[in-house]
């Protein structure tokens, strides 16, 4: 079996070491790939531009531009989750040590100085920690390097069939099918992102939505599934400030002395049950995105997933 050969390699070879150095403008096309991580969420339409470009001239362009793919959207959601996860610990043990501190007479606003430089290093440290693999890969990429990202890019090598030592006169195409479901996968991932996360599924539509039906449709019903939930977080905020609004006007009409009055505890139970919806909205959100990345996951194990009410509309336009 041809994918046994390829995990044999892998197994014997180490990555980087090629028989035949990539062409220029491969090599451009895997840099700005991999650089685009820097832009923090916008950039992440490139690898799909790179993709669509490289995928039947460059088996080494192609998977550099999915695996800088794969890190700004698999990679972001691990990374996200990792950073809320230390930045909540250092928030805890950050007023564990503060409290205390402050009411044994020390001097509060030093120590809270002080606490907001250590959440400032912390943050500008995991922002490092992100952007440093795309430099490395970029660099690695301009030298002609077969590079890999730690954890995805030997998988995903072997899920796509790359070898980087073939032969050039008679080139063996990267597994079209495992290409399409590893975009639409990420396209899912992406639903984290907020706004930018939509430029995957948008970029798929436009510039392979004709080749293949199956991209057509996912990216169809990733890019509604996604703006559905960014419409939620729209909702959350106006549901808050509707009841915000009315407590402020009625407290503003009724007077500071007059707070007891009907009109005022209306108004009271308008906010209270606005800032119901909104917190109800903001519980849900999350469900959505971890919905999301079942989706992915499913995509990638060989299902034509589809979202409840979602699908079913998204197939409508798709012409399924």
């Amino acid at each position: 079996m041809r994918s046994d050969k390829i995990w044999r390699f892998h197994e014997q070879e180490t990555p980087g070491d090629m028989k035949t150095i990539p062409s220029t403008e491969e090599r451009i096309w895997a840099v700005f790939s991999h650089l685009s991580a820097l832009l923090l969420g916008i950039g992440i339409l490139l690898p799909i531009i790179s993709w669509s470009e490289q995928r039947r001239k460059s088996n080494y362009a192609s998977f550099q531009s999915l695996q800088a793919l794969g890190y700004q959207s698999l990679g972001y959601t691990v990374w996200i989750l990792l950073t809320l996860v230390i930045v909540m610990a250092q928030s805890f043990i950050t007023l564990r040590e503060l409290i205390p501190a402050a009411a044994g007479g020390a001097d509060f606003e030093t120590l809270t100085t002080m606490a907001m430089g250590g959440h400032y290093l912390v943050t500008m440290g995991l922002i490092a920690l992100y952007v440093l693999l795309p430099v490395m890969a970029a660099i690695a990429c301009a030298l002609g390097k077969d590079f890999r990202y730690p954890l995805i890019g030997s998988r995903l090598a072997r899920y796509l069939e790359y070898d980087p030592n073939q032969s050039t006169e008679e080139p063996v195409w990267l597994n079209e099918d495992h290409e399409d479901r590893w975009v639409v996968g990420m396209g899912h991932f992406c639903v984290i992102i907020v706004f930018w996360g939509m430029l995957v599924p948008l970029t798929v539509w436009i510039m392979q939505g004709k080749r293949s039906a199956f991209l057509k449709f996912q990216a169809i019903q990733t890019l509604v599934y996604q703006a559905v939930t960014i419409l939620l977080n729209f909702a959350a905020l106006a549901f808050y400030f509707f009841g915000a609004f009315v407590l402020l006007s009625v407290v503003g009409v009724s007077g500071a002395s007059d707070l007891g009055s009907s009109t005022v505890m209306i108004g009271f139970g308008i906010f209270a049950i606005s800032s119901l919806i909104t917190i109800l909205i903001l519980l849900f959100i999350p469900l959505m995105h971890i919905l999301g990345q079942w989706a992915g996951y499913r995509v990638l194990k060989g299902d034509d997933y589809r979202y409840a009410l979602v699908g079913r509309l998204a197939a409508k336009w798709a012409g399924k």
